[in-house]
């Protein structure tokens, strides 16, 4: 049976890990040696305690990194089998981040205000449509407008000509001759 698939009992550094996982732990080289000063208030008895402690400390420190690697090797060939990709992952981890912000009161108040904005700012431009509509008709009516029209309709006709019976356009030199000095 693989190490990886065992029940691993977390109180036992060494239960369900085989031997060929383990290595040794050197204490010396994270303590220093018996032989180096000692911290002042410790006795030789209460210092070879503390490393004692260290050296398992250190072990099963090392145990857990074993079982979690072991864990980690595991979750990936479940994923693996499921077919489960990094891709899908980020893609579903990016889905739920996108609905959590869609959810959150930020986003609903932002959302809420602008579309407030867009209909205040709809509302604005109709009313300034309908504004200039109403003023440009009231330039229509007025007497300056009205001079305007006349003059330009008179110039239009000078220019194009007058209309033939049959609907076709007569030249200007036939209909109208131009006298010397006239503007057009």
């Amino acid at each position: 049976m693989d190490s990886a698939n065992q029940d691993i009992n977390l109180n036992s550094p060494n239960k369900g890990m085989s031997t060929d996982h383990m290595t040794d732990v050197s204490v010396e080289g994270a303590t220093g040696t018996a032989s180096g000063p000692m911290p002042p208030g410790l006795t030789e008895e209460e210092a070879e305690e503390l490393r004692s402690e260290l050296a398992k400390v250190e072990e099963e420190i090392h145990t857990l990194r074993q079982v979690l690697s072991a864990k980690e090797r595991h979750a990936s060939e479940l994923k693996r089998k499921l077919g489960l990709s990094p891709l899908n992952e980020l893609k579903q981890n990016i889905t739920k981040s996108w609905q959590d912000v869609q959810t959150s009161q930020a986003y609903k108040k932002t959302q809420e205000t602008l579309s407030q904005a867009g209909q205040k700012t709809s509302a604005a431009l109709s009313t300034m449509g309908t504004a200039i509509s109403r003023k440009l008709g009231d330039m229509r009516n007025s007497p300056t407008f009205k001079s305007f029209e006349d003059k330009v309709g008179t110039i239009k006709s000078k220019v194009v000509g007058g209309r033939a019976n049959d609907g076709e356009v007569s030249s200007p030199t036939e209909t109208n001759p131009t006298k010397e000095g006239a503007p057009f």
